[in-house]
């Protein structure tokens, strides 16, 4: 689907759509099932209805390029201490009134995406600056699918991996389109009840649960997932040990779990950070459920970046926030003190990225 700078920024045929009775255009792609007049845009702001079609108005725009550690994804277990060209359009098919990226997953303001680059540019930048992975993050990837998906294929032809960073927001039909095409996802778990999702994001869990558990049973994605507990809201104790059993029972042991701080921001600036002890209180209740690698983001703990191998409990990739400071996995991801093999993605261990961030400018034509 590449095109010019020109049909780019005029916008796309849209995928994952039809046309209702009364003659309006119903979005399938996720769970919110936008139906649409002419001219009309969808609750994610992209996805438009342009006489009788509907558009995806962000293909080939971006508000960004970045090189990241992988492990600021975060992902633990996928290729750790590689780095990833790191990228996202703007709008968002959730409403959360804790977004930590309101500046673009909020915005409106066509004019914030001021980069342009094809898929194959994409993948071209990925393989000159060294990245093993493009990630789409920074707002939802569900919103740009088919962006996402064409890049995806145009990186794989060039060996690079990709990642989607995405709040699971989405109809399993499509999903599996999309995530056939990812290597790796970290989704958000945002809370484990209706309420929350309801009160807060403007959404239900019930649909993130399944496609979380499809995306683990029916697809080759390696998936971790993350939990950003805002004190008072989703950090009890019972809803703690509820969201750890559901991926004990759904998931097994070794699907990685984060819990992460929240720092007031966007709707929420009134409630107050989330303390370190919550924190651990939420990784022990995890482990406690019998999930083997349960990590916290956000502060600065290094027991708790550090994977830790389930058999001899030695350190396997020791961390500190991104830093990798030891690493003691084999190239097919055995533990080398005894040979214990890791749940996720590894291969030789090159010299690892760090804890840089690295703003990188793309051209839309090679």
């Amino acid at each position: 689907m590449e095109g010019t700078v020109e049909e780019a920024l005029e916008g796309i045929p849209a995928r994952w759509w039809h046309k209702t009775e009364d003659g309006r255009l119903q979005c399938d792609l996720c769970p919110r099932e936008c139906k649409l007049k002419n001219n009309q845009r969808a609750a994610c702001f992209v996805r438009a209805r342009r006489g009788d079609e509907m558009i995806l108005t962000t293909y080939g725009r971006s508000s960004g390029f970045c090189i990241d550690p992988i492990e600021k994804k975060p992902l633990n277990h996928f290729f750790p201490g590689s780095s990833v060209l790191s990228f996202g359009t703007a709008g968002c098919n959730l409403a959360c009134k804790f977004c930590q990226n309101w500046d673009i997953s909020k915005s409106r303001d066509m004019d914030r995406l001021m980069s342009h680059a094809t898929p194959k540019a994409i993948a071209h930048a990925a393989a000159r600056y060294g990245s093993k992975s493009v990630a789409f993050t920074y707002n939802d990837p569900v919103i740009f699918a088919e962006y996402a998906m064409d890049t995806a294929d145009a990186c794989h032809t060039r060996g690079i991996q990709t990642v989607a960073v995405t709040a699971g927001y989405m109809h399993l039909k499509p999903a599996r389109e999309f995530y056939a095409k990812m290597d790796a996802a970290n989704i958000d778990l945002k809370g484990f009840t209706d309420d929350f999702y309801h009160q807060l994001c403007i959404g239900h869990l019930q649909p993130v649960l399944d496609l979380i558990a499809m995306v683990h049973h029916e697809t080759n994605c390696w998936i971790e997932l993350t939990t950003l507990l805002i004190p008072g809201h989703n950090d009890s104790d019972a809803e703690l040990k509820m969201l750890s059993e559901w991926c004990f029972k759904e998931l097994g042991t070794d699907v990685p779990l984060h819990f992460s701080a929240f720092h007031p921001d966007y709707r929420m600036g009134n409630i107050p950070a989330t303390p370190l002890e919550t924190l651990r209180r939420a990784r022990k209740i995890a482990q406690d459920a019998g999930l083997r690698y349960v990590y916290i983001g956000n502060v600065h703990d290094r027991e708790a970046d550090t994977t830790f191998c389930p058999t001899c409990h030695n350190p396997v990739v020791a961390r500190d926030w991104y830093e990798i400071l030891g690493y003691n996995l084999d190239e097919t991801g055995h533990c080398k003190h005894c040979h214990t093999p890791i749940a996720g993605r590894f291969g030789k261990f090159a010299p690892p990225f760090g804890s840089k961030r690295i703003p990188v400018t793309l051209a839309f034509e090679l």
